[in-house]
């Protein structure tokens, strides 16, 4: 087990702007509570306003010009530095992670070591090229190409990837020379504030990474609407996200959108039902379903349907459901009880529209926010569970004749975020790569999961603007310039 190093420094949940922890201006606070024992409190947090996001985005502005002026690996020791203390911290990081939002031990501490192989690899473009040289056509004089930094960003990023989806936007953002306002979401917000802890000790310059806590519908509408911030990253639900960038194009904004899904996977019969109902049990219940890559629907082959029925339900009833710091649970509690009401709302509805329940469907526990994984078959294809997100351990099964009707099944909704399939066909995969509409495809593994070096995104209502990670990244948090120098 990594060692714990304590952190006096910070404050109880205030704010990190201009290099300094602040409380919100209003001295406001809100309490987040324990989705496993509601009863118990993790902490007081700073409540942020309009007028703190003006601050944040004001230290980020006068810290821009010196900190776009450092050489390239100047910034990337800063972010190998913040690396050096989140990788130390891991553990606590991976216990708070599963306190505040319920993510299981196991893969939080998967996520919580991630974050230094994110930096790492931002820090690591440091010695890439920086742009291209060519000569002009008529005169053989030099033309090139540069990026340059766009500017201040903001990021709004979700609570259930609380560590890993603010590290990799700000990582890039950082490394090519932007200053950045992180709004942390609001039912996540103590992971979240290592992140601004790690570059606090790594003395990363003073408003280079201004971070805040608080409601995305004060907080983030201000950084949205504010002038001196030129891009904006938005992590969350397709409705926000679409009313995100609506506002932030009307006033000329950048803007990078990564929503929601409804992603499935095909189980063909020549696949190997073992690795396949692993992949649909992970995909589907790890983090209890709240995955915008979670796997949503099932296809299964009619020849091998009742196998693979019969070896997920013996699956879902060995695994482990409950308290999220117990390093054996796979499927821990879901973040907050509105978020709790919803899914059992959906599994209602689900029931009235005639889909019948093999298997979950009820809490589990009396006092936290846990439902077993929930398995539906007999849905039909244009029933809610078919067509919209459901943020929870729910999935459906479908029965399939033929590869044409299952890649058509697969495709009929409007989100284009993730797709997986298993089979031993060559010609069946490559078909899959060619036909399946999503930005993230999947052969023989589940839909969750993305490494850091590739790029991240989804097509269709799933995402909008270029892809995040790897050096897709390049793209959102610089801009081009052309250079023609005669002599």
């Amino acid at each position: 087990m990594t060692e714990t190093i304590d952190a006096p420094t910070r404050p109880t949940g205030r704010n990190y702007v201009g290099g300094t922890w602040v409380p919100a201006s209003s001295g406001e606070t809100y309490t987040k509570l324990n989705p496993m024992r509601p009863s118990e409190s993790v902490g007081e947090f700073s409540a942020s306003t309009a007028a703190d996001a003006a601050a944040a985005v004001a230290a980020a502005e006068a810290a821009f010009d010196e900190w776009a002026g450092l050489p390239l690996a100047r910034r990337g020791a800063y972010l190998n530095a913040a690396a050096d203390v989140l990788e130390a911290r891991t553990e606590e990081v991976a216990r708070d992670m599963a306190t505040e939002m319920g993510k299981p031990l196991r893969e939080a501490r998967g996520e919580a070591a991630r974050a230094g192989q994110i930096l790492r690899f931002a820090a690591s473009e440091a010695f890439r090229a920086v742009g291209e040289h060519f000569e002009q056509a008529v005169t053989g004089a030099q033309v090139s190409t540069r990026r340059r930094p766009v500017g201040v960003v903001a990021l709004i990023t979700p609570w259930n990837f609380p560590m890993a989806i603010p590290i990799w936007k700000l990582a890039p953002a950082l490394i090519y020379g932007n200053t950045v306002v992180l709004k942390l979401a609001y039912e996540a917000p103590r992971t979240g504030l290592h992140i601004a802890e790690a570059f606090a000790e790594a003395e990363l310059p003073a408003g280079v990474l201004n971070v805040l806590t608080g409601r995305g519908s004060t907080v983030g509408a201000a950084l949205v609407s504010d002038p001196r911030v030129r891009a904006l990253s938005f992590t969350g639900s397709v409705a926000t996200g679409h009313a995100v960038r609506d506002e932030a194009t009307r006033l000329g904004k950048r803007v990078q959108l990564e929503l929601g899904g409804h992603n499935p996977l095909i189980v063909a019969a020549d696949a190997d039902l073992g690795r396949a109902v692993e992949a649909a049990y992970a995909g589907a219940f790890w983090s209890a379903g709240q995955k915008c890559t979670a796997t949503r629907r099932i296809y299964v082959q009619a020849e091998v349907y009742d196998d693979f029925k019969k070896r997920l339900l013996a699956r879902i009833e060995r695994g482990r459901v409950g308290d999220p710091v117990d390093p054996e649970v796979e499927v821990g509690p879901i973040v907050n009880e509105s978020q709790f009401d919803e899914i059992v709302a959906a599994i209602e509805r689900g029931t009235s529209e005639g889909g019948t329940v093999l298997t979950g469907g009820d809490r589990v526990g009396d006092e936290g926010y846990v439902i077993a994984p929930t398995v539906f078959e007999g849905v039909a294809d244009d029933a809610f569970l078919s067509c919209e997100e459901v943020f929870g351990p729910v999935t459906s099964l479908y029965r399939y004749a033929t590869l044409d009707e299952a890649l058509r099944r697969a495709n009929a909704t409007p989100f284009g975020l993730s797709a997986g399939i298993f089979t031993s066909d060559l010609a069946t995969a490559i078909r899959f790569q060619e036909e399946a509409q999503a930005g993230l495809l999947h052969v023989n593994s589940q839909t969750a999961g993305a490494d850091v070096h590739v790029p991240f995104g989804g097509i269709k209502n799933s995402g909008f603007g270029p892809h995040e990670q790897g050096r897709a990244a390049l793209e959102f948090y610089t801009e081009t310039v052309t250079v023609y120098v005669d002599p």
